[in-house]
This record gives structure tokens, C-alpha cells and sequence, in this order.
């Protein structure tokens, strides 16, 4: 196997093969990451070529984010099911098609097939329940830091693919931009066939920072991945952490995904921005998001994750509330791009940590896909509401404000965050055996 040569290759470096896991999977969230940064990008070109309208488009884009969410807890299960590799490799075989397939579309309900159902359920696997099942496995020592790096990866796709998708869409059309997404699903599959592996004990090895003898690799259990993420949500359910990691994560999810990702370059374009200078702006967030989230997992190795999310949602709702009165230039909104960006996705980080602390660290990764399932139903609600909004009132001011307000609330709901103790609650019998993730 080329994976053991390459283990045995790095281990005369002192180098674990674990941060290897930590390259394709950031490449993987990249490319993804690039997928859903698409539509609001193209939102203009697809109304001035289909006539369709924002409200239209925005459903077919909260069709996405909801399958997106929804995936979550059931990807993570078909990762303990069936592997990393043949997942991740499916996931991005249907994200491809999906992009592939909107490029001939001529109908509304076709663009909802390819980028909602497809793209969403593809994108749904590789989310970021994808960073904090290699984080869980792969890691003993670093685990935060990790998964401040691997969330941090939706930031570098937009970083680095929006400005160029931008250009192409300008200079050669919308369909040539999707290329761009598409080429990096790619590239990204095949660094997952050829290198990928699901446990550390496949190449004899324990996880990083973790002394002793490898672990055992669990057995894994076809065709129980509905049963085991059911039966997961039903233990989770009797907590209070959950609770309140799944309101506020809601909340983050509508303030990210379904609002900024999806109608930020529509919203700059309502004030006389170019489509490729809001692209930029976007793209800077990102790259201010990408110092942010790694920080973000730094410091929840360091210090009590509530306080971090407290100033995390109290920051972003101060840059939401401020947005319409910016100038809409990019010296104007240059403060609010390193504001916001900063903090965009560092909330995942210490909401992570807070669930491994509350449901331990082999059933952490189901737990938050379930929350993520929280953030995506409020992403849902946001693109489609703003939508509507910018419709109704011919402006997106009242969509950002209530976001603003919103991330107030979820600043006083996590205070409320307190876990004195791990695994509160007994888990059942059932949910323990059909569970085999490892660390």
C-alpha cells in the first residue's frame, strides 16, 4: 500500500503520519469550500441570463444549506461505516456532477437537482464534521489547534478560488468559473485514493501525541450508520449543552452561510460595487478568517471555550450592525472585511470542544453533526429570508440587522454553557456498541 511507504518515508523524518491525513483533508474542505462559495457569486449572472429572481435562486440555495446540514450527522456515520476514503471520494464525485450538470441547465428546478440536492448533499459530507472526525482520530496532543486548521480551510477556498472564479465569470462567463470548483474536487479525490487512510492503527501507529501501542482499528458496522446517528441525536436530546450549542450554532449558521456567503456581493452590487471588487472584499474576509479560526483553535486549548464564543458572537454582531453604514468601497468596508473575518467560522473550535467535553471524544463527532445541523437550518432560514427580503423591500439592510441582533443573543446564550462534568448523562447500551469511532 503506497500509504505505508509513505508512512515509513516520513517516520525517518519524525514526521506523523497524522499531519499527512491533515493535508488531504484540508484540500478536501478547500475544494468544497470553493462549491459553496459558488452561487452567491453567480446569483447576478443567472437572474440577467434566466430572468429568475432573487427569492428563486435563494430557495434553490437554502435547499443546499439545508441537505448540507441534514448530511452532517449521517456523514459522519458513513465515515465510521464505510471509511473515510470511499465517503469522501463519493462526496466529491456528486459535488462535480452537480456543478458539472448546472452548467447545461436551462430550468429553475434543474438548478434546484444540481445545486441543491447534489452539491448539498456532497458538500454536506465533507463538512466540517470531516475536520472533527480526523481531528478525534488522528489526534491526542494538537487536537484543537488541528481543527482550528481544517475549519479554517472554507476561508482559504474562498481565499483563494472566489477572486479567480470572479474573473473567469466576468471576462468568459459564469459557466467557466465552475470549473474552477469542479477541478479542485478533483484533485482533492485523488489525494484521498491515493493517500488517505481511516485510522491510525491501519499503519500500526497511535495517535499523535499519544504514548503506548496502537490502538485497536474498530470494526466497523454496515449498514448501521442511520441507526447509530438516530440513536445518538436520542442520547443528546436529555442534555442542556446540547441545547444550547445547537440555538446558538443556528444562530452562527445564519450570520455565515446563509446570509454573508450567500448575499454579501449582492448586497455590495445593490450599492454600485463591482461583482470582482465584493468577490475581493469576500476573499480578504476569508483571509482574515483563516488567522482567526486557527487562532480560535489555539486558544481553545488554552482558555474556557464559553468566554471565547461569548466575544466571538459579540464581536460579529457589532460588524453586522454596522455593515449598512459602511461606504461600500473596499477602503470602507476593509475594516468590517478584518472585523468580521476574524471571527467568521472561529466559533467552531470551542463549540467542538465544548461537545468532546460534554460526549467524549469517540461520540463527539456525531454529537456536532447534529449541531452542525442547527447551523445549516438557520443558513437555510437566512438565504431564503434575505431573499425574500431583498424582494419585499428592495434592500438587504433589515436581513443584516436581524442578524446582528440574533448574534447578540447567541452571546448571552453560550454563558449558559457550563459542563461540570463529562458524560452527564448515561448513554444506553445500544448507541456504546453500534458506535465504533475511534479517537
Amino acid at each position: 500500500m503506497l500509504s505505508r511507504l509513505v508512512a515509513t518515508a516520513l517516520a525517518r523524518r519524525s514526521i506523523h503520519y497524522a499531519w499527512l491525513m491533515v493535508v488531504i483533508t484540508f484540500m478536501t474542505m478547500v475544494a468544497t469550500a470553493a462549491a459553496m462559495g459558488m452561487p452567491g457569486l453567480l446569483m447576478d449572472p443567472l437572474k440577467a441570463e434566466f430572468g429568475w429572481d432573487t427569492g428563486a435562486i435563494s430557495g434553490a440555495l437554502a435547499l443546499r444549506l439545508l441537505i448540507y446540514g441534514l448530511m452532517g450527522p449521517f456523514g459522519a456515520a458513513v465515515m465510521a461505516t464505510y471509511g473515510l476514503r470511499a465517503s469522501i471520494c463519493t462526496a466529491l464525485g456528486l459535488i462535480a456532477l452537480g456543478l458539472g450538470l448546472a452548467t447545461r441547465m436551462t430550468q429553475l428546478w434543474q438548478l434546484w437537482i444540481c445545486w441543491g440536492v447534489l452539491a448539498g448533499a456532497g458538500t454536506g459530507m465533507t463538512a466540517i464534521v470531516l475536520g472533527a472526525t480526523v481531528a478525534n482520530r488522528w489526534f491526542t496532543a494538537r487536537r484543537g489547534l488541528v481543527l482550528g486548521l481544517l475549519t479554517a480551510s472554507a476561508a482559504t477556498g474562498q481565499l483563494v478560488f472566489l477572486p479567480v472564479a470572479a474573473w473567469l465569470a466576468e471576462t468568459m462567463g459564469w459557466r467557466m468559473a465552475v470549473l474552477v470548483p469542479m477541478s479542485a474536487c478533483a484533485l482533492a479525490c485523488l489525494m484521498m485514493l491515493l493517500f488517505g487512510v481511516d485510522h491510525p492503527g491501519e499503519l500500526g501507529l497511535a495517535p499523535y501525541g499519544e504514548a503506548g501501542p496502537p490502538r485497536p482499528v474498530p470494526t466497523r458496522n454496515g449498514g448501521g450508520s442511520v441507526r447509530m446517528a438516530i440513536e445518538t441525536l436520542h442520547g443528546a436530546v436529555a442534555t442542556r449543552m446540547f441545547w444550547i450549542l445547537f440555538g446558538s450554532f443556528a444562530i452562527c449558521g445564519f450570520t455565515t452561510s446563509g446570509l454573508v456567503q450567500a448575499h454579501f456581493i449582492p448586497l455590495c452590487m445593490d450599492y454600485g460595487m463591482p461583482a470582482l471588487a465584493a468577490a475581493g472584499v469576500l476573499a480578504m474576509m476569508g483571509g482574515f478568517d483563516f488567522v482567526g479560526t486557527i487562532a480560535a483553535g489555539w486558544l481553545s486549548d488554552r482558555i474556557g471555550s464559553r468566554w471565547l464564543l461569548f466575544w466571538f458572537y459579540g464581536l460579529r454582531a457589532l460588524a453586522l450592525l454596522a455593515l449598512p453604514f459602511s461606504s461600500f468601497t473596499l477602503y470602507g468596508l476593509g475594516a468590517f472585511a478584518a472585523f468580521y473575518g476574524l471571527d467568521w467560522i472561529a466559533t467552531v473550535p470551542p463549540t467542538v470542544k465544548l461537545a468532546a467535553q460534554e460526549f467524549g471524544p469517540e461520540r463527539a463527532p456525531l454529537v456536532f453533526g447534529w449541531i452542525f445541523t442547527a447551523h445549516q437550518l438557520g443558513a437555510a432560514i437566512a438565504a431564503l429570508g434575505a431573499g425574500l427580503s431583498r424582494d419585499a423591500f428592495s434592500t438587504y439592510v433589515p436581513a443584516f440587522l436581524t442578524g446582528g441582533v440574533l448574534c447578540l443573543m447567541a452571546a448571552i446564550i453560550v454563558l449558559m454553557a457550563r459542563s461540570p462534568a463529562m458524560l452527564r448523562y448515561k448513554w444506553k447500551e445500544d448507541v456504546a456498541e453500534a458506535m465504533s469511532i475511534g479517537d
